[in-house]
């Protein structure tokens, strides 16, 4: 479902002409693209956003989306099994259904800490900080930072959120800036830091120079830059 721009919670014309203003490079992006909006299910709580996040680590989007539909497919209703389902639910039968251990073990942490409330609401997560959110939720086992930034952008609709570790972050401003390699994650956060306070609609652009750009282009981006170590400094080193 596309989040309409009228239940976006900032504004969203103000937030692109204040960042075309700042940056003339994301001024042309902006121009040049498709208008900034965001795919929400506006029926999904917390538990059920992120164990949906969970499913979608580090494997791509058609497989994640396979694989989370074989576990919805184990819930009685058709939707995310509830956090009592899950933990009912054998980890051979979430196994086969094509998560890996680790992730069982995420998801029934996730189930657990949502039943005792470390998980909140959507109600109360509206009400909690960005910050707040992030301590609260890398609590549960196999969500770290970037899995609540998402969180807070695609659920939260939060317009402050710079995923600095992204890879598709990195590579859209390696795009849109015109360099060969990607950003070191405080090379980003130093640089982000003319997006404020709308850091959240400066990242999905980032996010659509990718897309525009193909592939191929994203291939031929190196990795960041390591820092040149002092051979002074090395010898010292060595005879230690």
């Amino acid at each position: 479902m596309t989040l309409p721009i009228s239940s976006i919670s900032f504004d969203l014309a103000a937030a692109t002409q204040y960042l075309a203003a700042k940056d003339v490079r994301l001024a042309e992006l902006i121009q040049s693209t498709e208008p900034f909006h965001m795919d929400q299910d506006h029926l999904q709580n917390p538990y059920e956003a992120l164990l949906e996040a969970i499913a979608y680590q580090s494997i791509s989007g058609k497989a994640a989306a396979t694989i989370f539909g074989r576990v919805k497919a184990l819930s009685s209703t058709g939707r995310a099994p509830s956090p009592q389902e899950m933990l009912k639910l054998r980890k051979q039968a979430l196994r086969k259904a094509g998560l890996s251990g680790a992730k069982v073990v995420a998801m029934k942490d996730l189930a657990k800490k949502t039943i005792e409330g470390v998980v909140p609401s959507l109600e109360d997560a509206q009400k909690l900080s960005d910050e707040e959110l992030v301590e609260r939720l890398t609590s549960v086992r196999g969500i770290g930072a970037w899995t609540v930034e998402m969180f807070l952008i695609f659920r939260l609709g939060r317009p402050d959120v710079l995923p600095i570790h992204d890879l598709g972050v990195q590579k859209g401003w390696s795009i849109t800036y015109g360099k060969k390699h990607k950003p070191k994650p405080k090379e980003l956060l130093a640089f982000g830091e003319r997006w404020r306070p709308y850091r959240t609609v400066a990242s999905w652009y980032m996010w659509r120079a990718c897309h525009r750009a193909g592939n191929a282009a994203m291939r031929k981006i190196r990795p960041a830059k390591r820092r040149k170590r002092n051979k002074r400094t090395i010898r010292k080193n060595s005879k230690r």
